[in-house]
C-alpha cells in the first residue's frame, strides 16, 4: 500500500464522513492539521499526529486539548511567507510519502484555493503525489502519462498551468485529443467525461490541472440527495 499522509487545513471541509471513510480506507501515516484545520477532526473522529501554524485560528483551550492525547503542535510567528498549509505541507514532505492529501483547502475563499492549488508544484518539484481533496472533488498536476481510474461518467476537466501545455492526449473520454495544445485563456478543457473507469491522460511538454468530481453529473450545490 502507498504511504500517504494527510494534510488538513482550515477551509471548509464538508461532510467528515467522508474524510473518516477514506481516512479507514487510505491508512494514512500521519495526519497533519494546519491551524485551525484541527477544528474540523473532533466531527470526524480523528485525532491529528501534529497541528502546524501560527495558531491564530485555534484557541488555546483546543491546543491544550490536542496536546493532552499526544499531539505536537509545532508553532510559527503571524509574520511569516508561508500559509499554514504550506508549513503542513512542508512537514508532510519530510515524512517521504508518496502521496498527499490536503483536505480542507478549497471552499469559500477563492484566494486560499488559488494559493492551496499554487502548492500542488511543490509535490511535482520533490517527486511527491499531492491533491486537494474533497467530498465532491480532487485536484491535482498531470506532467507525463497518468492512467485515471474512476467511473463512467465522472467529469473530469483539465486546464493548461503556468503556460501551454502540449501533446496532449486523452483517450476514455468522451471529448478525445491528440497532440493537442492547451494555452491558457482557451479552457476548452472543462467538463470533460469518462466513458468507462478508466482514462489515460499524456502531456509531452508543460503541466495540467485536472478537476474530477466523484459523483457523475453532480455538482456542489446542485445535489438534490
Amino acid at each position: 500500500m502507498k504511504k500517504v499522509v494527510f494534510v488538513v487545513s482550515g477551509g471548509d471541509l464538508g461532510d467528515p464522513a467522508f474524510l473518516r471513510k477514506q481516512a479507514a480506507t487510505a491508512a494514512p501515516a500521519a495526519v497533519i492539521c494546519a491551524d485551525g484545520g484541527a477544528r474540523h477532526l473532533d466531527a470526524a473522529g480523528i485525532i491529528p499526529g501534529l497541528i502546524v501554524g501560527d495558531m491564530d485560528s485555534l484557541d488555546a483551550q483546543r491546543q491544550a486539548y490536542y496536546e493532552a492525547r499526544g499531539c505536537r503542535i509545532v508553532r510559527h510567528p503571524r509574520r511569516k511567507d508561508e500559509t499554514d498549509t504550506e508549513l503542513a505541507l512542508h512537514e508532510a514532505f519530510r515524512m517521504e510519502p508518496a502521496e498527499v492529501w490536503v483536505w480542507g483547502a478549497l471552499g469559500h475563499r477563492v484566494d486560499h484555493a488559488l494559493a492551496n492549488i499554487s502548492l500542488l508544484v511543490q509535490g511535482k518539484q520533490k517527486g511527491i503525489e499531492v491533491k486537494l481533496i474533497d467530498e465532491w472533488c480532487e485536484v491535482f498536476l498531470i506532467d507525463r502519462r497518468t492512467v485515471l481510474e474512476g467511473e463512467a461518467g465522472q467529469t473530469v476537466s483539465l486546464f493548461p498551468f503556468a503556460g501551454q501545455a502540449a501533446g496532449v492526449t486523452l483517450t476514455g473520454f468522451e471529448f478525445s485529443l491528440t497532440n493537442a495544445v492547451m494555452e491558457i485563456g482557451r479552457p476548452y478543457g472543462v467538463s470533460n467525461r469518462l466513458m468507462a473507469q478508466q482514462g489515460i491522460i499524456e502531456v509531452d511538454s508543460g503541466r495540467l490541472l485536472a478537476v474530477r468530481y466523484f459523483r457523475p453529473g453532480v455538482f456542489p450545490g446542485e445535489a438534490t440527495g
